[in-house]
């Protein structure tokens, strides 16, 4: 497997993580007894995983010269 096709895949299992954190935080966050510390820990972790995502998608696109 290439380096291209190995970051490509890494960039959709972290894609794949970032949309499951959403649903995760929304049903923790629906409920009456939601615990914020856990919601904030899930936050945290999907806003890591965005910048992971940014920083393989900055690694795929060619760099452009202006």
């Amino acid at each position: 497997m290439s380096d291209l096709e190995t970051l490509k895949e890494q960039l959709e299992v972290l894609k794949l993580e970032h949309r499951d954190l959403d649903d995760v935080i929304e049903r923790v966050s629906g409920t009456a007894t939601s615990d914020q510390l856990q919601v904030n820990r899930l936050k945290k972790r999907k806003l890591a995983l965005k910048d992971q995502i940014a920083r393989l998608e900055s690694r795929l696109l060619p760099d452009i010269i202006a």
